[in-house]
């Protein structure tokens, strides 16, 4: 499958993710049977839960690439960016200009499940200000903006692309986020696609999503990936 992932949780014992060096290369060599050999894996950046800064993102990518030449997956193309909670602590690394972005100025970020942020737009603002371009991660699993979908377009006027989870499409999140999803895609709102892997139940629930109608749904968003090559 010409895809590349660009959001994925695949460095190991830095956030939820893979747990272990074993844990990233079993998951990768998996999503490779899968046709996935192009990976911008995004470790999570949220305030004093997953402290990572970009150097620490670096180095556990340089193993990983080490790890993989000596697995004989040495063809797998990784790179690192990182998927920003916007909290305070983000606030401060826009300011030192210290984020890992996709591809040059691409900038993965997040809401927490509970609620948006008070000063989410002033954020977007700001964020394109300093001259990056927000993709916000998942945005069909926000549910309290299911019933208020008008935000949704208020956030792309605002200049926030979508990046869908895979797994949304699948069920595994429930079908209130399936539903959002399909919305989303057939309201041509979505603009990037990614797995969002964490650990192997993710990696086995992607194997339902080659459904006719799914690929069908999703093949303009693959082919928008591939910019990042």
């Amino acid at each position: 499958m010409d895809f590349v992932d660009i959001h994925s949780h695949l460095l190991p014992g830095i956030d939820d993710g893979a747990k272990s060096m074993e844990d990233t290369i079993a998951l990768i060599s998996k999503l490779d049977t899968m046709g996935v050999q192009n990976f911008i894996t995004t470790p999570h950046v949220l305030g004093s839960v997953w402290q990572n800064s970009s150097d620490t993102i670096l180095d556990k990518l340089e193993l990983v690439q080490e790890a993989l030449e000596k697995n004989d997956l040495g063809y797998i193309k990784i790179d690192a960016a990182a998927e920003y909670m916007l909290d305070e602590q983000f606030c401060k690394l826009l300011k030192e200009r210290d984020l890992l972005t996709i591809k040059e100025d691409n900038l993965l970020v997040e809401m927490s499940y509970f609620s948006a942020p008070v000063n989410l737009f002033e954020m977007l603002f700001d964020i394109q200000l300093a001259g990056y371009n927000p993709i916000l991660a998942h945005p069909e699993r926000y549910n309290f903006y299911h019933q208020k979908f008008d935000m949704y377009e208020k956030l792309k006027n605002a200049g926030c692309r979508f990046q869908i989870n895979l797994l949304s499409l699948t069920g595994y999140y429930g079908p209130a986020v399936k539903k959002t999803a399909i919305k989303l895609i057939e309201n041509n709102m979505i603009d990037f696609a990614g797995s969002d892997v964490h650990h192997e139940k993710h990696v086995s629930a992607l194997q339902k999503l080659g459904t006719k109608a799914n690929l069908k749904l999703l093949d303009p968003i693959l082919k928008n990936n591939l910019q990042f090559l």
